[in-house]
């Protein structure tokens, strides 16, 4: 059984008189993809806020292999060190070609030396196929490619967890395949602990869990199967499921008696298959 890298335990968080979450509790274990999805206003981004000290929490804790990274006297910065995060607009220095973005953490937060920095960067760069791009300035890049040297730089830092804050949500439907693609090998070859937030169910579908936050909680939580074959509870909350899922539905209405629980296209081909055989 996988330990557990972050546990989230009773928290809230209120802007004044505003409260955005309420007593939210979840464990994300090593080495898994944690996807959180909720419609707008959820609570969502300012979730993984308080995860990683951007936003301090109004009650309630989060461990870090099991310390409590809220307690007074720990040490944000190193903390940040271990969890990296990723933003849906790239942050990237525009004056500063793809390889000094990809240095820029390594020499001024780890205090790498300059050929250090840069061996490094360029093996993480070759990791999400831009080492082709190292002296490429940003705005020669699409946004996929922006988006891959944004988590190089956050990966060069040897992060046990990758936060993703709707880090497709900018691009066009090329790009968000070679960013997830690229999370998924980064997360299955180093074994990086992934939390993601997507509004694109496909994405949700390929995690090991679900999160499904409304109102500043979390409703629902379980693999993708368990979350979304209950595609009437997910409808409810505002949210869409994956086509496979919908396409699904479909068929029932119209009398083809598909297993429950498909939300891929490949599972949805191969049961159609099956009972034309």
């Amino acid at each position: 059984m996988s330990e557990p890298v972050i546990e989230v335990r009773h928290l809230s968080k209120s802007f004044g008189t505003h409260v955005v979450l309420r007593d939210v509790d979840f464990t994300v274990n090593a080495g898994d993809v944690t996807c959180i999805i909720g419609a707008s206003g959820s609570g969502k981004s300012t979730l993984l806020r308080c995860i990683n000290l951007l936003e301090t929490p109004t009650n309630g804790k989060v461990l870090f292999h099991g310390s409590d990274i809220t307690a007074k006297g720990s040490d944000p910065c190193a903390y940040r060190a271990k969890v990296g995060m990723v933003f849906q607009s790239f942050n990237l220095f525009n004056n500063m070609t793809v390889l000094d973005n990809c240095t820029a953490g390594l020499r001024y937060v780890l205090h790498q030396d300059k050929e250090t920095a840069k061996k490094t960067a360029l093996e993480n760069l070759e990791k999400v196929g831009m080492a082709p791009y190292i002296h490429a300035k940003p705005r020669q890049l699409s946004g996929g490619q922006k988006q891959r040297v944004a988590i190089a730089g956050v990966v060069a830092m040897r992060p046990d967890c990758l936060i993703l804050d709707e880090a497709t949500a900018m691009l066009d439907p090329r790009g968000r395949e070679q960013v997830m693609q690229t999370i998924h090998r980064l997360n299955k070859d180093l074994g990086i602990t992934v939390v993601a937030i997507t509004h694109y169910m496909e994405e949700a579908a390929q995690a090991d869990r679900v999160l499904v936050m409304s109102q500043g909680h979390v409703v629902m939580e379980g693999t993708p199967k368990e979350v979304f074959s209950q595609t009437e509870k997910v409808r409810a909350l505002r949210l869409d499921v994956p086509q496979a899922a919908e396409l699904r539905d479909e068929l029932v209405k119209a009398g083809i008696p598909m297993p429950e629980g498909i939300i891929d296209t490949g599972e949805c081909a191969q049961a159609l298959y099956e009972l034309l055989q």
